[in-house]
């Protein structure tokens, strides 16, 4: 029995529509989909690109505790001893430290912002900019003479709290 040519023609449709469906999902195509279909100043962020982006910032957040606490044995330290050339070098060394973490955080909070159309993840475009205000601030107090660690201090409570609205 042979089948009407609609038949054959809705069968190879349907193929036909579901290999081009599984090329559009493919991610190679749905990248070249994205320039098309966004502004230029959009900030597409894939899933796992902001997992790795967010871990590496973590990272960052952990030296930088680690560099601020330091600190503050230094001067809590230093208040009962006189100023020595070792103590000198110790807090230039925290503050290398502080002043590292801070630019590796702005590189990635770079990454992470929202364009002027926007990005595809909504707490990045409300709260990132603030956040990297933040981080860019306390970057400037750092590299002070002396340093003012105070905005420092505040860049791991910016974290807590864009996370703490957006779980």
């Amino acid at each position: 029995m042979k089948l009407p040519n609609y038949l054959v023609f809705s069968q190879f449709l349907v193929l036909f529509l579901c290999m081009l469906a599984t090329v559009a999902c493919s991610n190679d195509m749905a990248t070249s989909l994205r320039k098309v279909t966004y502004p230029p100043d959009f900030n597409y962020v894939s899933p796992s690109e902001l997992r790795t982006n967010m871990a590496e910032l973590a990272a960052e957040m952990q030296t930088l505790d680690l560099a601020l606490v330091e600190t503050l044995k230094q001067s809590s330290h230093s208040e009962h001893t006189p100023e020595s050339g070792q103590n000198k070098a110790d807090e230039q060394s925290q503050r290398q430290q502080v002043l590292a973490a801070l630019r590796n955080m702005e590189k990635i909070v770079s990454r992470l912002q929202a364009g002027e159309a926007g990005s595809s993840h909504p707490f990045l475009q409300d709260f990132m900019r603030d956040f990297a205000n933040d981080v860019g601030r306390a970057r400037i107090a750092s590299s002070l003479d002396p340093p003012l660690y105070y905005f420092a201090g505040r860049v791991s409570g910016g974290c807590v709290n864009c996370h703490r609205v957006n779980r």
